[in-house]
């Protein structure tokens, strides 16, 4: 069934007592046009306070109206809110990370710069290209049945996401190096872990200076096991470990 994200104000109630969805701009011509859908077909939509609804459509054309069939509670988001810090990365790799990201249940992901980073961006001309990673987020939380939508945020210094990414419950930060403890390690001695934050690197992986600074700063120096993996792979292998240990539980 196709899934739409709304806002609460989208959400309203008939003088007849009938509650209905407004779906507005290019999701209601994403319906009309691409979807071809036609009044008396179902939908769902989410109000990214993980509260879904199957709905019916009343109408179609440059807003869609539907009807409330029933509601619950979103079930598929975790019981953790797991921030990706993620490094610039050549090409479209980053929309890759995003996309996984999202799949794998992460609640926001923040591109950074560090030394390594062949990307170099500032945060004006970071502007465009977060656009469009939030399209990506979206498309992929619609895809995934996600119960919120999560954000894309701007981008950040080096200093500017230690700061942030140290305030979590279990602060990760991916290094190779031989002071990182194993991952699993980290996991299961956390006392809490409402919120994680999960720090990954560029291509070249991140200075000794860097990872220093991060430690320094209360973050937890971590390995990914034997093998080294691809930039855009770490997130996603992280991710999948959070779930296992605190979701699938």
């Amino acid at each position: 069934m196709p899934r739409f994200f709304v806002s609460a104000s989208q959400i309203g109630v008939r003088d007849d007592g009938t509650r209905t969805v407004l779906i507005l701009g290019e999701d209601a011509m994403h319906i009309t046009k691409s979807l071809r859908m036609k009044a008396g077909e179902t939908l769902c939509v989410c109000d990214m306070a993980r509260r879904e609804y199957d709905c019916s459509i009343l109408s179609v054309g440059e807003e869609v109206l539907l009807s409330v069939n029933s509601e619950r509670d979103c079930d598929t988001e975790p019981p953790y809110r797991a921030t990706l810090y993620q490094a610039l990365v050549k090409g479209d790799k980053f929309d890759t990370v995003v996309q996984k990201a999202v799949e794998c249940g992460a609640y926001r992901i923040i591109p950074f710069i560090s030394d390594r980073c062949v990307v170099r961006l500032n945060k004006k001309d970071c502007e465009k290209k977060v656009a469009r990673w939030q399209r990506i987020a979206g498309e992929a939380a619609k895809q995934c049945g996600r119960g919120i939508l999560p954000e894309v945020g701007s981008l950040l210094s080096f200093d500017e996401m230690l700061a942030e990414a140290s305030e979590a419950d279990i602060p990760l930060f991916c290094y190779e190096g031989e002071s990182a403890r194993p991952l699993c390690g980290a996991l299961c001695d956390a006392e809490k872990h409402e919120s994680i934050s999960l720090v990954v690197g560029s291509e070249g992986g991140f200075a000794v200076s860097e990872a220093q600074k991060a430690v320094e700063k209360g973050l937890i120096s971590v390995g990914l096991g034997k093998r080294i993996l691809r930039t855009e792979t770490a997130s996603s292998f992280v991710l999948a470990c959070l779930s296992y240990e605190f979701e699938q539980k």
